[in-house]
C-alpha cells in the first residue's frame, strides 16, 4: 500500500449520503451541498450509499497487515481510493432511532481499515490519514424538532472522522421535515447546506 503522507490527497471533496430513500430531504441537502462546492471551483463527488452493495465491516483484521480491507470485496472496494485521493469528505445521515443509519454506521465501520494499531496493551494507534489537511463536514438531517431528539446522529459522524485524522469546517442539523423531500420547498435549509459546502471547500484552498 503506498504511503499516504508521501501521496497527499487533491484537492476534491467526496459527498457521502446514507438515506435509503431516493427523492428525499437528504437527496436535496446534498445537492445544494455540492453546488455550494462547485461554487468555489473545487470538484465535489456524490456517492449515494443506497446504490451500492457492500457489507459490514466482519472484524477479521486482515487490515491490521494489509493497510486496507481486504477481507471484503465489495462496492465499497471500489470507492477507497476516491476516498484516500480526495481531501475533502461530507457525511449526511438523516436521523434513524436516534443515530445515523445502518448504512452510514456500516460505511464508517469499514473505515478502521486506515487505523494503525500496535502491539501493546491497551493498544496504541494512529491513523495512516492524519496529517495531511483533511477537512470534513456533518449533516443530520431529522423530522424531530430538536438536537436532543436528534441523537448522536451527527457526533456518530464526527468523532469517527476526527479520530481518524479530519478536521472538522462546519456541520448542520436539519430539523423538523415531516414529509418526503420537504426541504426543496425550504429556502433557509438549502441556503445553509450550499453554505455548508462552500466553506469547506474554502478551507481546503486555506
Amino acid at each position: 500500500m503506498e504511503n499516504f503522507k508521501q501521496n497527499l490527497p487533491e484537492k476534491q471533496i467526496i459527498a457521502v449520503s446514507a438515506s435509503p430513500r431516493k427523492g428525499g430531504n437528504s437527496d436535496a441537502v446534498l445537492e445544494s451541498i455540492s453546488a455550494g462546492i462547485s461554487e468555489t471551483g473545487i470538484s465535489c463527488r456524490q456517492i449515494q450509499l443506497r446504490d451500492l452493495d457492500f457489507k459490514s465491516c466482519i472484524g477479521c483484521e486482515r487490515c491490521r497487515k494489509d493497510k486496507i480491507c481486504t477481507g471484503l470485496s465489495d462496492d465499497l472496494t471500489e470507492i477507497y481510493p476516491s476516498f484516500i485521493e480526495s481531501q475533502g469528505l461530507v457525511l449526511i445521515s438523516p436521523t434513524h432511532n436516534y443515530n445515523v443509519t445502518a448504512m452510514m454506521k456500516a460505511f464508517i465501520d469499514r473505515l478502521y481499515c486506515f487505523y494503525n494499531f500496535e502491539n501493546t496493551v491497551p493498544r496504541r494507534w494512529s491513523s495512516q490519514l492524519s496529517g495531511q489537511g483533511r477537512k470534513a463536514a456533518a449533516v443530520g438531517i431529522a423530522e424531530q424538532m430538536n438536537e436532543k431528539d436528534m441523537g448522536f446522529t451527527i457526533p456518530s459522524m464526527k468523532l469517527p472522522l476526527e479520530a481518524l485524522g479530519y478536521e472538522f469546517a462546519d456541520e448542520l442539523a436539519v430539523f423538523g421535515l415531516f414529509d418526503r423531500g420537504r426541504a426543496k420547498d425550504c429556502p433557509d435549509v438549502l441556503d445553509n447546506a450550499r453554505k455548508l459546502g462552500g466553506k469547506l471547500a474554502d478551507s481546503l484552498k486555506n
